[in-house]
C-alpha cells in the first residue's frame, strides 16, 4: 500500500509554519494528490526544538507511523533521522539535513547531538530515504551534507544554487513524494 499521509516537520525557528518558506505551498500540493493527506503544525519548543518536546508532539498530534511520509526541514530533518532510529516509518524527505550541532549552543541543546548516529536502523525503519541538499548552504557544510547521504544510503538530490532551501514553492520535493505516492 501506498502511504496515505505526509507530515512536515519544519526546521527550528521558523515562526508561523503555514506561511514560512516553502512548507504551506507544499502541504497544498501534496493533499491534491489522491488518497494523501499533508499536516504542518507549528511545533512546540520553535526554537530549541528539543528532542523531549518534539518526539511525543510527532508521535501524539502527527501520529507520524509506518504509513508517514516524514519531510524534515534543517532541524526537523535532524529530528525526522533520530524518530526513525526507533519508530518505523514509510518514508524519509531530508531538506538541508546534516550531523553535527555545528558548535551551536542552541543545537547543542536539542539533544540530537549527544549519541552516535544509528544509521542502519534508520534504514530499516524506512522503506524510502531521499534527501536534498545544496552546496551553497551559508548554514551547513556540504560535508555535514554528505555524511548524511553516506550513512543513510539515501537518494540525494544535490544542488549548488538553492541556498537552505528558504524558498517559497519546492516542486521537486512534490515530484519526490509523488514517486513515492505512487510506487515509482
Amino acid at each position: 500500500m501506498p502511504p496515505n499521509k505526509a507530515v512536515i516537520v519544519p526546521g527550528n525557528g521558523a515562526g508561523d509554519v503555514e506561511h514560512s518558506n516553502w512548507y504551506g505551498w507544499v502541504k497544498k500540493e501534496l493533499n491534491k494528490i489522491p488518497d494523501m493527506s499533508c499536516l504542518l503544525r507549528n511545533m512546540p519548543d520553535p526554537i530549541t526544538a528539543r528532542e523531549s518536546v518534539w518526539f511525543p508532539f510527532m508521535e501524539q498530534e502527527l501520529q507520524c507511523d509506518q504509513d508517514t511520509v516524514i519531510i524534515g526541514h534543517s532541524s526537523g530533518a535532524v529530528a525526522a533521522m533520530r524518530y526513525a532510529e526507533t519508530h518505523k516509518v514509510y518514508a524519509l524527505v531530508l531538506v538541508g539535513a546534516y550531523t553535527s550541532d555545528l558548535g551551536d549552543e542552541n543545537e547543542q541543546e536539542s539533544g540530537y547531538f549527544n549519541r552516535p548516529w544509528l544509521w542502519e536502523e534508520i534504514k530499516a525503519n524506512c522503506r524510502h530515504i531521499v534527501q536534498f541538499g545544496s552546496a551553497d548552504d551559508p548554514f551547513l557544510p556540504w560535508s555535514e551534507q554528505q555524511a548524511v547521504a553516506d550513512g543513510l544510503g539515501s537518494q540525494l538530490h544535490k544542488y549548488s544554487d538553492r541556498g537552505h532551501f528558504q524558498s517559497l514553492h519546492f516542486p521537486e520535493l512534490v515530484s519526490a513524494i509523488l514517486s513515492i505516492h505512487v510506487g515509482v
